[in-house]
């Protein structure tokens, strides 16, 4: 459990380094840039997150490119990656399918039209999805992985490294607006952050369905022995949720909007069911492909 405790404390940092540095670098970027203050406080986490794993990556072991989960040869973990992308398309096609069959999703009001818009959001949210799924998966399911399954074993590794997955994404939902920012708005986003923690019943559908695609995810790590998998897979599910966040909204009059959580509107219920089949279905792809791989 020492390297879990280890990234845990460098989440915390990271939580210090928002606290203290997200308000200077808004009174830098605000006047030239129209960033929200949420979206600056994340970038400086994610900062400060990187920064101490690049103190402490050689000293727990991990600065190399099989730590970090990259040790395939390059061809290799390009296709991998790809055939990753062309199953998260689909897979995640799928849910949105289900949802719209279902009548939870109705389109908004301020979807683009046209062609040429819709090609640019498309392009805009596949480059955002790569961004995403590079960051996570190398320090998730690479560094944290590694460093676990080493002391811990394999299923420690997929066991912790999906709660932490899970957590990590209610940060940044605190929303301050530039007239009501002040010095003490850094401490407002972790605060706000972990109040949502304080009621766990209204984030458990969530909580549970991100958990449920960071132990999918971590599966087909153990299963690959890379992130090449992970990657496009994380990738191509966040390009159609963004897409689908951009064209689409949940439709308030429907019985079953239950099953979609008030967390974002998307996972939930439905999603966590969803997720639990499809990972049976990717562990079994994956398995099989190990297996014919030559020794």
């Amino acid at each position: 459990m020492r390297a879990f405790v280890i990234f845990l404390g460098l989440f915390a940092v990271a939580f210090g380094v928002v606290a203290l540095f997200a308000y200077p670098a808004w009174l830098l970027l605000h006047p030239h840039f129209d960033f929200p203050f949420h979206r600056i406080g994340e970038r400086i986490g994610m900062l400060g997150l990187l920064l101490g794993f690049w103190l402490l990556a050689r000293r727990l072991g991990l600065a190399d490119r099989a730590s970090l989960g990259y040790g395939a040869p390059r061809r290799v973990f390009l296709r991998e990656a790809a055939i990753g992308l062309a199953l998260g398309v689909v897979t995640m096609l799928a849910i949105v399918g289900l949802m719209a069959a279902l009548g939870l999703l109705e389109w908004r009001s301020d979807a683009p039209v046209g062609t040429g818009a819709l090609a640019k959001l498309v392009a805009a949210r596949l480059a955002s999805g790569l961004a995403v799924a590079l960051i996570e998966e190398t320090f998730v399911r690479g560094a944290m992985f590694t460093a676990i399954q080493r002391e811990s074993g394999t299923r420690m590794a997929v066991i912790l490294t999906s709660i932490l997955f899970s957590a990590s994404h209610f940060f940044g939902k605190v929303r301050i607006p530039p007239e009501q920012v002040t010095a003490w708005s850094g401490v407002g986003l972790i605060t706000g952050t972990l109040h949502a923690f304080a009621d766990p019943l209204s984030i458990a559908d969530a909580f549970l369905c991100l958990a449920a695609v960071g132990a999918v995810l971590a599966i087909v790590r153990a299963e690959t022995g890379n992130i090449a998998a992970t990657l496009g897979l994380h990738a191509g599910w966040v390009w159609v949720m963004l897409v689908a966040h951009e064209m689409t909204q949940p439709a308030p009059g429907s019985p079953l909007r239950f099953l979609l959580s008030q967390f974002d509107g998307f996972v939930g219920w439905l999603v966590l069911a969803w997720t639990a089949l499809m990972g049976v279905a990717l562990w079994w792809f994956y398995a099989r492909r190990r297996e014919h791989q030559p020794r």
